[in-house]
């Protein structure tokens, strides 16, 4: 039987087909006997066994058959389209990495249309779909320099120059602790960064809370909070002047006064989530109530922040305050039914083990947390930059939003245990009365306040589904409002760019599920901020001559200009 035969490439075809199944195969058995925790992208271990129904399997078989014959029968001639890792002529040029391309495509698509046809339980699927999509990402041709034909001819052309260079950014790379995304070198925070105009009026161990300039010369009475994540820095809401929501804010007319997070070390390896929610949430409401003369304050919570907000207005709620006239929730959790694909990293041991590490006090290594967030678009944001910075020696260029996502924030150990279990795993923050946080029950139900809901349509750290559901949680008056695109471009989105949509319903119905809901919404061109603005607005009370001060007499003095330290510090 010759090569020029049919039944030669059948042959082949069926063998090399036998040889990506036995390597599946024994993927999913690592699976199944993984230690979860191992690495940024490491999966628990699997508890029931996986199968694939033998005629799904036998049709998947006979079309990768079919496909790798028709494949090998070009030979030569096999060209590679669709995929941006093989756009670049150096691949079509080359015959023998056209069909290396090629075959790595067919092998992929293999793989994951079996991941695809396993019965198990839909968690099982989504944590074999996860691993088996990190494996094809890692495995791609275009990430080693043997099989990159792109790189090659780039060494070849530069006469070693980009190996050489590609070497200086890996020790680079491993000496700073992550992969560099952008030039890390041209930017600073506080110099082209973080630059609002402004003040620290107030901190303590966990925050330190900044005041800024007035834009206006009227200001409204009730001033505005914002809370960003701790688990990033709060400077993604203040990039440069032209995309800054805190900027934009400001610009409103709105007395603006931000948290700006300590970047943990040990000494605070022992604080919990009941720390942040006394010390850090509420204390910052109470100072802008202090300073401003306000006897409610409107608040933003983003991520993280909003949770961290929402769970601190349940305390202060049961001690019978209600300090907060309306609360805006940007891309945030307070109910955790689906969490997206981060779900496949929480079941009861891998928490258990948290606890077991940290639950009594350590750190959460954020280079660790930025891993994980990274492999969930392992292409985009792992791969991408290893092909370009040391595969081909280039400097990624300088991006501010991918400066921000590189300048890594720890969690205290504790902290991170307690919000691992009581949302993620157990979703107990929806659940009246089941938590006990800061000496009170907590209950969303007493959090009757106006409320803004954005959530973000491709967003794959709070899908969009999970942002929707705060609308069936809180029982205030409620706009929601989706945004184009992802967690952070889509919220950082200012309306003088024109870019993007976002999505209204009209009659302001807010239907059990997402789906109905946006049955009956309509889109919109642009940004989303301006219909925020005008609620907030509405939210917040007549106008008054701005201050011409920072802070309030001798109690709230100003302690440094904004930024201050605590932003500047580093992940140790």
């Amino acid at each position: 039987m010759t090569q020029d035969t049919p039944e030669f490439w059948a042959q082949a075809a069926q063998q090399f087909q036998q040889a990506y199944a036995d390597s599946w195969l024994k993927l999913f058995q690592s699976f199944q006997g993984a230690h979860p925790g191992q690495g940024p992208a490491a999966l628990p271990a699997m508890d029931h066994p996986v199968t694939i129904p033998p005629d799904k399997l036998q049709a998947l078989q006979q079309q990768y058959v079919q496909d790798l014959a028709h494949l090998m029968q070009q030979g030569a001639s096999a060209t590679v389209s669709g995929d941006r890792r093989f756009a670049a002529p150096a691949w079509g040029e080359n015959p023998l990495a056209a069909m290396t391309a090629s075959t790595y495509l067919l092998n992929a698509r293999l793989l994951m249309e079996m991941a695809d046809a396993v019965q198990a339980d839909a968690k099982t699927r989504a944590r074999i779909r996860f691993g088996v999509e990190q494996w094809v990402a890692a495995s791609a041709p275009s990430n080693y320099l043997a099989f990159n034909a792109e790189a090659q001819k780039k060494a070849i052309e530069t006469k070693g120059e980009s190996i050489a260079k590609g070497m200086q950014n890996m020790l680079h790379d491993l000496g700073q602790g992550h992969v560099s995304m952008t030039d890390e070198s041209r930017f600073e925070v506080g110099k082209n960064v973080a630059t609002s105009e402004g003040a620290v009026v107030y901190e303590n161990e966990l925050f330190q809370l900044i005041e800024y300039k007035p834009l206006t010369e009227k200001v409204y009475e009730r001033p505005f909070l914002l809370v960003p994540p701790c688990i990033n820095k709060y400077y993604i809401l203040d990039l440069q002047p032209e995309n800054s929501l805190i900027r934009y804010a400001v610009a409103q007319g709105h007395r603006t006064f931000v948290v700006s997070w300590r970047n943990p070390d040990a000494s605070l390896g022992h604080k919990t989530w009941d720390d942040y929610i006394e010390d850090a949430a509420i204390q910052a409401i109470h100072v802008v109530q202090e300073i401003s003369g306000a006897e409610q304050i409107n608040a933003l919570g983003f991520c993280v922040g909003g949770t961290i907000l929402g769970t601190a207005l349940a305390v202060l709620a049961a001690r019978g305050e209600q300090p907060v006239h309306s609360l805006t929730l940007l891309t945030t959790f307070l109910d955790f039914s689906d969490t997206g694909i981060l779900d496949v990293f929480i079941d009861e041991n891998s928490v258990r083990l948290r606890e077991q590490q940290m639950g009594q006090g350590g750190l959460m290594a954020g280079r660790d947390l930025g891993s994980t967030f990274s492999f969930l678009r392992p292409n985009d944001l792992v791969w991408n930059y290893v092909v370009g910075n040391y595969l081909k020696g280039e400097t990624p260029p300088p991006f501010d939003l991918l400066y921000w996502n590189s300048d890594s924030t720890n969690l205290p150990g504790p902290f991170y245990a307690w919000y691992l279990r009581n949302t993620y795993l157990e979703n107990n923050l929806v659940k009246p009365g089941k938590l006990t946080v800061c000496g009170e029950k907590v209950d969303l139900r007493k959090v009757d306040v106006p409320v803004y809901i954005y959530g973000s349509r491709e967003d794959h750290i709070v899908p969009i589904t999970g942002a929707y559901a705060s609308t069936q949680v809180l029982p205030g008056k409620k706009r929601f409002v989706m945004g184009a695109s992802g967690h952070i471009a889509g919220v950082i989105n200012p309306p003088e760019k024109k870019k993007r949509s976002h999505w209204i319903r009209a009659d302001g119905k807010l239907p059990k599920s997402f789906d109905a809901w946006f049955e009956g919404a309509g889109e919109h061109a642009g940004s989303w901020w301006p219909d925020w603005a005008a609620w907030l607005g509405r939210q917040a009370g007549k106008q008054m001559v701005a201050p011409k001060k920072y802070g309030k007499g001798s109690k709230y003095k100003v302690i440094e200009a904004a930024p201050g330290r605590y932003v500047k510090q580093k992940a140790q």
